[in-house]
Formats: structure tokens, C-alpha cells, sequence
């Protein structure tokens, strides 16, 4: 039987694919597919809309958009349609993860917790939330399963690059990244939000344990920024440096 990694990929936008395999035989797949202008989700069907996700009941104390102009939060909307599947299933359950994007497929046998996480993690940047939407640029190097240092330097660098872009078009770079201390500051308050709204529905743990994974990622990024940890970082460097 044919699954959507089998699939060509089309050319004309990014698309991502996960592939859940569990020990029973049974599986789950997703298609993720992403504006190359915007970095924003294409949805090919309606995501429900419960009532649970509208602005109003699901908004974070610091979001920008306003109950007038947006009935749903975007972010909810994109959680409504995976969250379904699996509240059901416990956070600990083994699963084989495959995922597939237009440079390679990468493929790891972990906890059910760890692959929505990362599934979670390119719904949430892409969702149109304008907090979360500050991390695209990690989409387009989207890395499954990257492990805390990984993610550190990717992040790091990335931002580090736009302000050296910044710099060269006449801008005024933020070499000491206060800004992104900010950003990800705003991102542990949405974390901490949405697990709070997802575990008032009184779900199985496995999305709520997902959201915790990437605050730990995000309180992570931010403690390294606050504490500039060099010589962690010159370790990675040093041939760079001369």
C-alpha cells in the first residue's frame, strides 16, 4: 500500500510529510504544505473550527491580534486538526518516525511525544501566529528531531546572518540579540498558554507533553543567550575564528 512518502513532492511550494508507524501495524500520516513566499500553511481541506479555538477563549496575554479582526486564533486552528488524533494515545508510546522533505528523509524510532513535536513545531511557526510566525526562518532549514545544541545553533546562527544581512543593506544590526531574547521570551508565555488551554480539554498527554518539549527548547535558547555562553559556543567556533 502506497503512503504520501511515496508521493513526488511538488516544486511549486515546501512540502514536509510525517510518517507515524506504530508496533501494532498501524499508522498515521500527515502532509504539511507551505507558501515559499510567505512560509505560511497551505490547508488543502477545512481544519474544524471548535469553539475552543476562538480568539477569545484561546488567546495569549501578550497577543497582538485583536477579537475584532480574527475570530479563531490561527495557531488553534492548526492544533484542532492534529490534536484529534491523538488524544487518544499516550505521550510514552514508541513510534517509527519517518519525514520527508525535498532534500532528504530522515527517519527515527522515539517516543509518539518527541515526533509531534516537531510536526507541532512547523504548524505552529506557519499557522499565522504573529509570535510564533518570528521563527520562519527555521523552516526553511526545518531539522526533525535536532537535539538542544542543534537547535542553539541554528538559531544563533540564523540570526546572527540576517544581522550581518542587516548590516551590509545599511541597517542596524542587533549584534548583542537582545531582540531575539525578546522573541523567545514571547514564545515560553505562548507555550506556557497553550499547554495550559490543551490541557483543559481534558486530553491524553501526548500534545501537552509536545508543547512542553518545545518550551524546553525555547527556555533552553533563551538561558544561552542571558548567560553568553562562549566558550560552549567557541568549541564550535574556533576553526572559524582564526
Amino acid at each position: 500500500m502506497k503512503t504520501l512518502l511515496d508521493l513526488q513532492l511538488p516544486i511549486h511550494e515546501i512540502t514536509i510529510y510525517y510518517l507515524f508507524e506504530f508496533p501494532d501495524g498501524t499508522s498515521k500520516e500527515f502532509e504539511v504544505m507551505l507558501d515559499k513566499e510567505t512560509l505560511q500553511i497551505v490547508h488543502n481541506k477545512q481544519y474544524p473550527k471548535p469553539d475552543w479555538a476562538r480568539l477569545e477563549a484561546f488567546k495569549c496575554p501578550h497577543c497582538p491580534l485583536s477579537d475584532f479582526v480574527c475570530t479563531y486564533c490561527p495557531l488553534a486552528i492548526n492544533l484542532a486538526g492534529i490534536i484529534p488524533q491523538f488524544q487518544e494515545m499516550p505521550s510514552y508510546r514508541e513510534a517509527k518516525v519517518t519525514v520527508r522533505t525535498s532534500a532528504r528523509d530522515y527517519s527515527k524510532e522515539t517516543s509518539l511525544q518527541s515526533g509531534v513535536s516537531s510536526l507541532l513545531g512547523i504548524l505552529m511557526v506557519s499557522s499565522g501566529c504573529p509570535i510564533m510566525g518570528k521563527l520562519k526562518p527555521m523552516l526553511h532549514f526545518h531539522l526533525p528531531f535536532g537535539t538542544l545544541d542543534e537547535t542553539q545553533v541554528r538559531v544563533l546562527s540564523l540570526y546572527a546572518l540576517a544581522q550581518y544581512v542587516k548590516w551590509k543593506r545599511g541597517g542596524h544590526p542587533d549584534w548583542e540579540m537582545n531582540d531575539l531574547v525578546g522573541i523567545y521570551e514571547d514564545i515560553r508565555q505562548l507555550n506556557r498558554n497553550v499547554s495550559k488551554k490543551i490541557a483543559n480539554l481534558e486530553i491524553m498527554d501526548t500534545s501537552i507533553n509536545s508543547i512542553v518539549i518545545l518550551n524546553n527548547f525555547a527556555e533552553y535558547v533563551t538561558l544561552t543567550i542571558d548567560e553568553k555562553m562562549l566558550d560552549e559556543l567557541e568549541f564550535y567556533l574556533k576553526e572559524f575564528m582564526g
